[in-house]
């Protein structure tokens, strides 16, 4: 899959300090359809803004020329602080979402996050408006609440594997039962909590909902 874009390595500010991030923007003229804010999983697991699914992600919204937005949490990577539980990592998410606001004002913004990112994530895009549409991939519904999605209208793709092992397949189907507004569950066949082998099933979940929300966005 070719890269359309200029990559930015860069430091943005936090409420706990400087966070390291990388900012894919569109190499191609004009105002972009989305720009998108990408979550990484649990720190203390090894998770960082370089998690291959997290990668996987931005490389299927690059080829729509979507800007992608990438950071590391707190203590993650180069970011200062400490991991915080996931209450001060809300801060995060937002002060990340406010950058690329900056960046790109006026232009409607996608938050996704996989596993601890979609957790958080997706808390923090619930609430914003300037966030339009919300990427869960691999949420762990085995071990954290996703409650606040029942107040949560915003269209949504959550993208499992089938044999997710830090959400059962099950579980992900009631969540998903009581979630208001557009909201699309796609399973991946035998793929586990990181998509192994099967990356290429989540491009393509991922794609087919974008260009069905967005029929004018086209692969560069």
């Amino acid at each position: 899959m070719r890269l359309h874009h200029d990559s930015q390595n860069f430091f943005l500010a936090g409420p706990a300090g400087r966070l390291e991030a990388i900012l894919w923007t569109p190499k191609r003229a004009g105002a972009p359809e989305l720009a998108a804010v990408l979550c990484h999983p649990h720190p203390l697991f090894g998770g960082t803004l370089h998690n291959k699914v997290i990668y996987q992600a931005a490389k299927s919204l690059d080829v729509f020329g979507i800007p992608v937005l990438r950071f590391n949490f707190r203590g993650a990577g180069l970011s200062a602080g400490a991991h915080d539980r996931g209450w001060g990592e809300r801060g995060d998410v937002q002060a990340a979402v406010d950058y690329l606001a900056s960046q790109f004002p006026r232009t409607p913004l996608l938050l996704g996050g996989f596993s601890f990112g979609s957790w958080i994530g997706l808390q923090v895009g619930c609430a914003d408006e300037r966030v339009t549409e919300l990427l869960g991939m691999g949420i762990p519904v085995n071990s954290s609440s996703f409650t606040y999605l029942e107040a949560c209208t915003k269209p949504k793709l959550i993208v499992q594997g089938a044999k997710d092992e830090h959400g059962a397949a099950a579980k992900v189907q009631e969540v998903m039962a009581r979630i208001p507004g557009e909201t699309r569950l796609v399973f991946v066949s035998d793929a586990d909590h990181f998509f192994a082998g099967h990356l290429d099933q989540l491009h393509q979940a991922i794609s087919d909902w974008l260009m069905e929300r967005h029929p004018q966005l086209q692969k560069l």
